[in-house]
């Protein structure tokens, strides 16, 4: 039977010819693997944070440190910058006829320096006279070789977004699907994002390295990636719903404002440095304060999709059983959750990742659903049991929420951020709290290795694409 979902998806993979599949098949493996490396690491930090393992296993005394910052590289700046790259190059494949890509080898080019940006971000947590920085947004192992690595990784993924330019020159925006606009959007603030970092690199030339250099080159650059992450988050969640729902699930129009209104917040950012002075308290509120915006675009959605998920609802017939569904239904609550206790953070205690968990973990839902339903798929390369994908998504979801209560928890209690065991200083409600929060996040880890799993052994098996 031939449904509109059917139709929705066949108009991609009509766009796909083998090496289209093959570059994003790279992708999903460059995205999914660093998820592989950060997985290992949660694992380690997340049972180091239980209260009494400190009397068990003899940590290192710069683990957490070290491992906190490969954990949050790899499973928030690579797994999204990736996933992003894939995404754009879906878009420009569709927007090109098949095998005429204009620039194609930009697509190769970024993948060589994703994948050489791997180890020059993983190997210095090896080195004992490292020193970790843990700034906010894009964390940071104090040497030439990591800067480098985060160079590397900045040109991999720009070299898709410039091709993604060059293949849409000249299309009235009103001819393109809504993912290539919503991507194009998208490219434009990662550009906004390296440009603000290379400015706030200008004004810091000269000076030595270290956690304030970090807090202060990446928070105006960080600010605006945020941007970029809640465009991954409406976006995913738009091509879950046409996925399970239809094409019709939600108007393009709804998409078209969502995308204009994360650029227009983007654009503005270069002109604060001007207006205040760099690194100010004063800039700082800009940047912190404009990220209310980004609350817009969601509700824009949630009100398009609105009318047919209630009237699904009512005629009960909502898909649960569809993963694409399932995902798309689990991110916002999560999603929520993270956002509204970001109204309670002070910066010094748990509360804090408490929000930016369940924030990220919003995103990682929708983009967990989307390649098991949508990138695997249009790689010929399915999941095989799809009650499995179901369980992975509610041990996620469920996870994730826990483990942030349990940090939330914790934090009203006086839990400092950013240490493990003993130096936590934690009283009974903090135990209780942290507790909490190791247990819903080995849940968590659970339901995210059984998703890498699953999608690394599709994507890796020997198959005629």
């Amino acid at each position: 039977m031939i449904t509109s979902s059917s139709v929705f998806f066949q108009s991609y993979a009509d766009t796909l010819n083998g090496k289209a599949k093959a570059e994003i098949r790279l992708w999903g493996v460059l995205a999914v693997g660093s998820l592989a490396i950060a997985g290992l690491f949660a694992i380690l930090l997340a049972f180091s944070r239980i209260p009494g393992t400190e009397k068990l296993i003899a940590w290192p005394a710069n683990f957490f440190g070290m491992g906190l910052v490969i954990h949050v590289v790899f499973s928030f700046v690579i797994w999204f910058l990736a996933a992003f790259a894939l995404l754009v190059s879906v878009a420009t494949f569709q927007q090109s006829s098949r095998g005429t890509t204009r620039f194609a080898a930009l697509g190769r080019v970024g993948l060589v320096f994703v994948a050489m940006a791997f180890p020059l971000l993983f190997l210095p947590a090896f080195d004992t006279s490292g020193e970790a920085s843990l700034n906010n947004y894009i964390p940071v192992i104090i040497g030439p070789v990591y800067y480098s690595g985060l160079a590397v990784l900045a040109l991999g993924i720009l070299a898709p977004v410039l091709r993604l330019f060059a293949n849409v020159s000249g299309i009235a925006y009103r001819k393109m699907p809504p993912l290539t606009l919503a991507m194009l959007a998208g490219s434009g603030i990662y550009v906004i994002a390296l440009l603000m970092i290379g400015v706030a690199a200008y004004h810091l030339a000269g000076e030595e390295p270290s956690q304030n250099l970090n807090e202060d080159l990446f928070w105006s650059g960080g600010h605006v990636l945020q941007i970029l992450n809640t465009g991954l988050l409406v976006t995913g969640w738009t091509l879950l719903l046409r996925l399970s729902l239809g094409h019709n699930a939600i108007d393009a129009r709804y998409d078209n404002i969502a995308a204009a209104v994360l650029l227009l917040s983007a654009i503005p950012s270069p002109f604060v440095f001007a207006m205040f002075e760099p690194f100010s308290y004063e800039q700082a509120k800009v940047f912190t304060d404009a990220k209310m915006v980004l609350g817009i675009p969601v509700l824009v959605l949630a009100v398009g999709a609105g009318g047919v998920l209630l009237s699904r609802w009512r005629s009960k017939s909502l898909p649960w059983d569809n993963a694409a569904f399932l995902a798309a239904m689990l991110a916002p609550p999560v999603f929520a959750a993270g956002g509204l206790l970001g109204f309670f953070v002070d910066g010094a205690d748990t509360r804090t990742p408490a929000h930016y968990h369940g924030v990220i973990a919003g995103v990682n839902l929708v983009l967990m659903g989307l390649f098991l339903e949508f990138i695997l798929p249009l790689l010929s390369r399915p999941p095989r049991n799809k009650k499995v994908i179901r369980v992975q998504l509610y041990l996620f979801g469920f996870g994730q929420f826990l483990a942030c209560i349990g940090l939330f928890w914790a934090g009203g209690h006086g839990t400092a951020r950013k240490t493990a065991g003993a130096d936590q200083g934690l009283e009974v409600g903090g135990m209780i709290g942290m507790a909490l929060n190791g247990i819903g996040a080995l849940i968590a880890v659970i339901g995210g290795a059984m998703f890498i799993w699953t999608v690394l052994r599709a994507l890796l098996e020997k198959r005629q694409d």
